[in-house]
C-alpha cells in the first residue's frame, strides 16, 4: 500500500480517473499535507505491507541514505532506487523475528555449543572475539564485524558440510529424546528444510532471537541484520526497495556490501513500544526516530457506535484488521464499507468518522508521516 513505482496502490473507486495512487497524489498534491509535501518533494514518503510469513525471508539489512545513493548509481538492477528504508514490524500474531547482533557473551556461548558454527568462523576471529570482551565497544564491532564477515564469506562446500554436520547431530539428539534448545534445534533444523544447506541457517547464533506478542513491535533502523521467521505483521518502511541480502534467500546476495554496511553493535533490548494517545483512548501510536512514517493502531470496542479517526496534517493509510465499518468524510459524496482486507487513502486534515456496521470489536492500522 503506496505509490512506489515497482508496487504503485491501484485505486478500486471507478468514479476516479486516475488509476493508481501514485498517479492521485501527482495531480492532488495538497493531500499530502504542506510540510509533506515540501520535505518529500511531492511524493508519499512511506509504504505500508501486511506480511504472513509461513517460510523464513531473507536475513537482510538496508542501507541509509548515503549508501543507497552510492549502490544505486553503481548497481540499478539490484538497487532500484536511491533512498534509505528503515522499516518496523507491528505483530498481529505471535511473530517470530531475527534482529541485531546478540550480546557478545552470547555468541561466544554458542561458539563452544555449536562446534560447526566455531569451525566457519575459524580459531583466529573467535579467539579475537573473546579478548574483545572487556575492551571498548570499537574493538568489540571489529571483532564481531570479523567473525561475521569470516562466517559469510565461507565456501560454500565447506558451509554444506558443516550444516549437515549439526543437522544430522541435532536431529539424532531430538530422536534420542534429548531437549536442543540451548543451540535452537528445532529452529535450525526448519531454516534447513526450507533453505537446505544455506549459510544464513546459522545467523540464528549471531543475531537475536524475538518472539513478539500481538501489538508489539520492532524497528530496524539502517544497517540492522534482520531476518523475519513466521507469523503475521503489518510492516512500514519509507518509500524504498533497497535490500542487501545475506541468505535464507534465491535471490541476489551481496555479501561484501552487507559485511561493510552492518552496525555491529550488540544489544538485548530490541522491542519497540508505543505511547498511549493523550487525546484518543483508543490509539497507541508507534513513532520511529524517523520522518518518514508514524504507526498508529486503533482498538476501538464494538460497544462504541462512531469512531472519529484522528485528523493529521499528513496523508494516511487505514488499514482494516478485524470488524467493519461504514468510512463517511465532509469531503465524499457518499460513504465507503470496509471490512477486513479494507484499505483507504485520508488526505491531510481529512475528518473521517467511522460507522461500526455489527457491534463487535474494531482493529485498524494507520501509516501517516508526523514532522
Amino acid at each position: 500500500m503506496g505509490s512506489h513505482p515497482r508496487g504503485d496502490a491501484k485505486i478500486l473507486d471507478d468514479r476516479i480517473s486516475q488509476k493508481t495512487l501514485g498517479q492521485w497524489i501527482a495531480e492532488n498534491q495538497d493531500c499530502l499535507g504542506s510540510k509533506v509535501k515540501d520535505m518529500f518533494h511531492g511524493k508519499l514518503p512511506f509504504l505500508f505491507k501486511v506480511l504472513s510469513v509461513e517460510t523464513a525471508l531473507s536475513i537482510q539489512a538496508h542501507p541509509n541514505k548515503e549508501l543507497a545513493e552510492k549502490l544505486h548509481l553503481q548497481a540499478p538492477q539490484h538497487y532500484p532506487d536511491a533512498n534509505h528504508k528503515p522499516e518496523m514490524a507491528v505483530a498481529l500474531t505471535s511473530f517470530q523475528g531475527l534482529c541485531g547482533f546478540r550480546p557478545v557473551e552470547e555468541i561466544l556461548t554458542f561458539l563452544t555449543k555449536v562446534p560447526e558454527f566455531q569451525f566457519l568462523i575459524g580459531d583466529k576471529a573467535a579467539t579475537q572475539l573473546k579478548q574483545s570482551m572487556g575492551g571498548d565497544s570499537r574493538s568489540m564491532a571489529s571483532a564481531l564485524q570479523s567473525c561475521f564477515s569470516h562466517l559469510m564469506k565461507s565456501e560454500k562446500k565447506v558451509v554444506v558440510e558443516q550444516l549437515n554436520l549439526l543437522v544430522k547431530r541435532i536431529s539424532q539428539q531430538v530422536a534420542a529424546g534429548n531437549n536442543m534448545e540451548d543451540i535452537y534445534g528445532e529452529l535450525l533444523l526448519q531454516l534447513h528444510q526450507q533453505y537446505p544447506g544455506d549459510i544464513g541457517c546459522f545467523a540464528i547464533y549471531f543475531l537475536n532471537l524475538l518472539t513478539l506478542k500481538p501489538g508489539e513491535a520492532m524497528f530496524l533502523e539502517a544497517n540492522v541484520p534482520h531476518a523475519y521467521l513466521k507469523g503475521d505483521c503489518v510492516e512500514c518502511m519509507a518509500c524504498s526497495d533497497n535490500t542487501v541480502r545475506a541468505g535464507l534467500t534465491p535471490k541476489f546476495i551481496d555479501v561484501p556490501t552487507l559485511c561493510e554496511m552492518l552496525s555491529y553493535t550488540p544489544s538485548k533490548d530490541r522491542l519497540f513500544l508505543p505511547a498511549r494517545s493523550q487525546e484518543d483512548p483508543y490509539l497507541y501510536i508507534y513513532d520511529p526516530p524517523v520522518p518518514d512514517f508514524t504507526v498508529m493502531k486503533m482498538q476501538v470496542p464494538g460497544s462504541v457506535a462512531e469512531y472519529n479517526v484522528l485528523a493529521v496534517d499528513s496523508a494516511s493509510i487505514l488499514l482494516v484488521v478485524q470488524g467493519r465499518v461504514t468510512a463517511s468524510t465532509p469531503t465524499a459524496q457518499t460513504s465507503i464499507p470496509l471490512q477486513r482486507g479494507g484499505v483507504l487513502f485520508i488526505g491531510a486534515n481529512e475528518r473521517v468518522s467511522l460507522k461500526l456496521a455489527v457491534p463487535s470489536d474494531l482493529l485498524l492500522f494507520r501509516a501517516c508521516c508526523l514532522l
